[in-house]
């Protein structure tokens, strides 16, 4: 190949890279601000401020929507799923809806998975906030909640290279539930 001709394909390449280099930065600062979005949502449902919770976690999901048609960058976007999954299923739970599924939160099942293991230390958090608040019946609906969700997720045993950081999430799941286990047999001896 002449001089010319690598010169040519080089810059062809150099223009594709500049042109990829600013997709993953557009995404990059979105998926920070969903976090955050989706961080805000939760901390408020756990408050109880759910109409505010319901715009933060809207915001999360209007921020993912340019992306979700992304492949290229597709691993950029797993940690916002995975916050987008946990926020709308707690949403659901503290609302005393059914969860939604993966396909209906249009999302890959692998962050949705790892939401719901998120989800029952979330629902271990709302289900203290009752115990605080001497609501017995709804802090045994959370934790029957997490504890059918983790039963639900323990078949669910795949490599790290198909499903990463499952197993790990599973585990602390699965402490989760234990610890919530003897808190709420505490809380109602008394």
């Amino acid at each position: 190949m002449a001089k010319s001709a690598i010169s040519a394909e080089i810059s062809l390449i150099v223009s594709e890279l500049t042109r990829r280099e600013k997709e993953q930065d557009r995404i990059l600062g979105s998926t920070r601000e969903i976090v955050r979005h989706c961080a805000n949502g939760i901390k408020m449902l756990h408050a109880g401020q759910i109409r505010q919770a319901k715009a933060e976690i809207a915001a999360a999901r209007r921020k993912i929507s340019p992306f979700s048609k992304t492949r290229q960058f597709e691993y950029l976007l797993e940690q916002p799923y995975q916050e987008i999954a946990e926020a709308t299923l707690l949403l659901a739970a503290v609302e005393k809806r059914a969860l939604p599924g993966w396909k209906g939160l249009g999302m890959p099942f692998e962050p949705y998975l790892l939401g719901l293991c998120d989800l029952v230390g979330e629902l271990r958090r709302e289900m203290l906030e009752c115990l605080k608040r001497g609501d017995k019946k709804q802090a045994a609906r959370h934790f029957e909640l997490m504890s059918g969700i983790y039963d639900e997720l323990s078949p669910v045993r795949f490599s790290n290279s198909l499903l990463p950081n499952f197993r790990k999430k599973q585990d602390v799941a699965r402490m989760q539930v234990e610890q919530a286990r003897s808190e709420l047999v505490r809380a109602t001896s008394k």
